[in-house]
């Protein structure tokens, strides 16, 4: 072990930085935009909707082009598209899409290495804390975790409020503090801005992620204290880089 003190504490977001959702993202849209066709269909509307590849969706979403605008650029005419987004929403966290999600690469090795060098990892995420807990216990991941701070509501992570991820991040840091005595370094890492701006308002460094649904250039205007591909880097730097030296 390199320059890591003891009592040093990482937080962690879900999606994204341990697992990848874009293609559970993606099917979502295209069921959502399949289901409108249907129904236009069922009432002899001749609406012509454009799929988006998937390339192209990810790339909006990870420059947060906003949902509204995703669907009118696939052609979903302008009084349709909050009842295709109400759709989007209805699906996204449906049991039968969860499949869809998968570990990030590399991300048992980084978890495991950390967790065995005394970092201690606590999970901070918006989706609903039963259904991660279900996830993490599925993957074999739940032991790595002293706690698992999740919502009980199923659409939070999609709406992704930094307001929420804030006051989420906060009561886990006043536990874990609490119970751990307060980290000596402490460190927030996500794939989006609520992570960013979260970390920021509790006081925490922030590590910013680019494997997940925010772009590099989108994220470096929240002036987050790292930027890194993915959380497998994030550990490489905590252990033997320049992470060690600053710890």
């Amino acid at each position: 072990m390199i320059g890591i003190p003891h009592r040093t504490t990482l937080f962690c977001d879900f999606d994204g930085p341990i697992v990848d959702v874009s293609e559970r993202y993606y099917e979502t849209y295209c069921m959502g935009l399949k289901h409108m066709a249907q129904r236009e269909l069922a009432s002899a509307s001749t609406y012509s909707y454009t799929v988006l590849s998937k390339e192209q969706f990810w790339c909006l979403k990870q420059e947060r082009v906003p949902d509204f605008e995703i669907a009118l650029r696939s052609n979903v005419p302008d009084h349709l598209v909050e009842p295709f987004l109400d759709t989007v929403r209805s699906l996204v966290n449906q049991p039968f899409l969860l499949h869809r999600d998968c570990l990030q690469p590399g991300i048992r090795w980084a978890l495991e290495l950390m967790h065995s060098q005394g970092i201690r990892l606590v999970l901070v995420t918006l989706r609903c804390q039963r259904q991660v807990e279900e996830l993490l216990r599925a993957y074999q991941l739940d032991h790595l975790f002293k706690t698992v701070w999740g919502t009980k509501e199923d659409e939070a992570a999609y709406i992704n409020s930094a307001a929420s991820k804030t006051a989420l991040l906060k009561a886990a840091w006043v536990q874990n503090s609490e119970r751990y005595g307060v980290p000596q370094r402490a460190w927030m890492v996500g794939d989006t801005e609520a992570d960013i701006l979260a970390g920021q308002a509790t006081g925490i460094s922030t590590v910013a992620l680019t494997c997940g649904i925010r772009s590099r250039s989108y994220l470096v205007q929240y002036k987050p204290d790292h930027i890194c591909a993915d959380l497998v880097s994030v550990t490489h730097s905590l252990v033997s880089g320049p992470y060690a030296a600053s710890l």
